[in-house]
């Protein structure tokens, strides 16, 4: 059994309705719940979410516990936004999507981004000043951004007084969750 050293801790998934890398979204908001988080994963609509293998392939449907729309963005501790060519594509797309992450940014809260998700950072503009990783496909997109790229399993940047968790691949979901671990227990 997981320690629950995360009780207390709120953490707000968000998604497209389609098109999710699986791995990205399921495995890391399982961890988080078995270590006694609550997570709640907000979608576009309130229809399920389809996830997709490999960008391809039907995977889970999940069902969301919101829209992103009705999210109360401050009551959560962490943002996490899971990949998917797809659903990156058709998240940063979204208003309420772009501004949830804005306000986080802006209130100093931290967001963790895997693969194609930091798409939807680069279209919030909240990237200057920041070094991530990402899947290699979008390192220039977020050099543009002004961000620093870098090709790491994980990437921890607390520069511009908000904390950046990061992470290319379904590859690097261990390290991804346990960079999320240690950051939030360090949270308070």
């Amino acid at each position: 059994m997981a320690e629950n050293t995360l009780n207390g801790r709120r953490v707000l998934a968000v998604v497209s309705n389609y098109g999710i890398e699986q791995d990205e979204l399921v495995v890391p908001v399982q961890h988080l719940r078995d270590r006694g988080a609550h997570v709640d994963v907000a979608a576009v609509s309130a229809e399920e979410i389809q996830t997709l293998v490999g960008d391809k392939d039907p995977g889970k449907t999940v069902r969301p516990d919101l829209k992103i729309a009705d999210a109360d963005v401050s009551s959560y501790d962490l943002l996490v936004v899971p990949g998917g060519t797809i659903n990156a594509d058709n998240l940063r797309l979204d208003g309420d999507a772009v501004e949830a992450v804005r306000t986080f940014a802006r209130s100093g809260k931290k967001v963790a981004a895997i693969c194609h998700g930091p798409w939807l950072l680069v279209e919030a503009g909240v990237l200057e000043g920041k070094t991530l990783t990402s899947y290699a496909s979008v390192a220039t997109d977020i050099r543009n951004a002004k961000g620093a790229w870098v090709d790491k399993a994980v990437m921890h940047c607390g520069a511009e007084g908000w904390d950046l968790i990061t992470s290319r691949t379904p590859d690097d979901l261990d390290d991804f969750c346990g960079e999320i671990d240690a950051t939030l227990a360090a949270a308070g």
